[in-house]
């Protein structure tokens, strides 16, 4: 732990080493506020002289170009010079404070800027966005019994909120002074507040109180704290080891009561989970007994229901039997009745049916009986070549006439003999 206060100093540097100051410090200590070196002096006025000078020399000598040459270049030469010496470059971050004849008028934000006249200048440059760390080592602080504690580290923030109130007010080597002598008296409260057994319980603790008060004592200064705590406190080596003691002790005890806890939670968990088997397996068996009840039950409301729906069948199966019987008596004695009536009402027709099959069995009879065959001459007469005409065509005329053909005469004309 560190035994020694933070340090906060101004530096004197040229516009160069600002930015490196003001960030790292110097030599360990802090550096919010930077004083530059005024770089503009009068040497470009040496340069308008000699331009003055050329013009009157281009004025009353016959060297009048190369005169008023020399007079324009130092001229520019001087001009160019002024320029550059005027030009003011504000790092960003920090804030320039500005001052006229010795008397602060203004700031400068980050960014270039140009101060042309001589009498203006900047008085300071100061860090106005960087949050500042500050320790503070408080020792032989009193408790409320009046035990010097061996020291208690303080830790906090602060940033400058306005440069000029800061720089015109207080400066940074006084700013210095202030601060350690504010956080000794807020810390030297604190711990009379505090009893010897708890004062470890400053650490970490809550100090809102002392920030504010500490803002309230800074804040006409520019400044505000923006974070405070107690990193580390120490006790007395005599009282260290006194509640180490007590500590070990309460370790033991807390490290017993822990191990007696354990084992009452794992009886406790045993028992529990042999309670919790038994539920589930009473709970298997409760669920084994209602399936097999629920699987009884279906089993007996199925068989049921086939039963029924076998009687069913049979039932349907005989009234269709019946229907079908009966419906088939119904047809038969309709079709027989249908028979009867066209019988009845058809015996014209039946007479004039069996009339044409006589008919009919008669025209077959007719041409299945036997034909003559009259065979005629003019003369009347038979002859012998006739005769023996009518033998060779016989044969013929009984294959080639068909038998249904009717009866019929030939004649043959009569040849003369030869």
């Amino acid at each position: 732990m560190s035994r020694e206060f933070s340090k906060i100093k101004e530096s004197l540097a040229s516009w160069s080493e600002i930015r490196q100051l003001l960030r790292g410090g110097e030599q360990g200590q802090l550096v919010p506020v930077v004083i530059p070196k005024d770089r503009r002096g009068f040497s470009w006025m040496a340069l308008v002289f000699l331009a003055v000078y050329f013009a009157g020399m281009a004025v009353v000598t016959d060297l009048t170009v190369v005169a008023a040459l020399a007079a324009l270049f130092f001229l520019a030469l001087a001009a160019i010079l002024m320029w550059r010496k005027a030009i003011i470059e504000i790092e960003e971050g920090t804030t320039g404070v500005r001052s006229r004849w010795g008397a602060i008028t203004g700031t400068l934000p980050p960014g270039r800027h140009y101060l042309w006249l001589p009498w203006d200048r900047v008085d300071a440059v100061v860090d106005t966005s960087t949050e500042i760390p500050y320790s503070a080592p408080i020792v032989a602080c009193p408790t409320a019994e009046n035990v010097p504690l061996k020291s208690i580290e303080f830790f906090l923030k602060f940033r400058i909120v306005d440069p000029v109130a800061f720089v015109r007010t207080i400066g940074a080597g006084n700013f210095d002074l202030v601060l350690a002598s504010a956080v000794q008296d807020a810390i030297r409260q604190r711990s009379r507040r505090v009893n010897t057994e708890r004062a470890y319980d400053l650490r970490g603790s809550d100090v809102g109180d002392m920030q504010d008060a500490l803002n309230r004592q800074l804040g006409r200064y520019g400044v505000r704290v923006t974070g405070a705590n107690i990193p580390d406190v120490q006790l007395p080596d005599q009282y260290q080891q006194h509640l180490a003691t007590r500590e070990k002790v309460a370790k033991e005890l807390s490290a017993y009561e822990r191990e007696w806890e354990l084992t009452r939670k794992r009886r406790i968990d045993t028992l529990l989970m042999e309670i919790e088997r038994s539920k589930k397996t009473r709970d298997a068996r409760v669920v084994e007994v209602k399936a097999a009840y629920n699987k009884a039950r279906k089993d007996v409301a199925r068989m049921l229901e086939e039963q029924e729906t076998e009687a069913q069948r049979v039932r349907w199966e005989i009234e269709a039997r019946g229907r079908a019987e009966l419906t088939a008596a119904e047809n038969e004695a309709k079709a027989l009745r249908r028979l009867a009536e066209s019988y009845r009402d058809n015996r014209a027709v039946l007479r004039y049916e069996l009339a044409r099959r006589r008919l009919d069995v008669g025209a077959r009879l007719a041409e299945q009986a036997p034909q003559p065959l009259v065979v005629r001459t003019r003369e009347g007469g038979d002859s012998a070549l006739s005769t023996l005409l009518l033998a060779q065509l016989l044969p013929r005329l009984s294959g080639a006439v068909p038998a249904s053909a009717p009866a019929n005469a030939v004649n043959g004309p009569s040849q003369p003999h030869s």
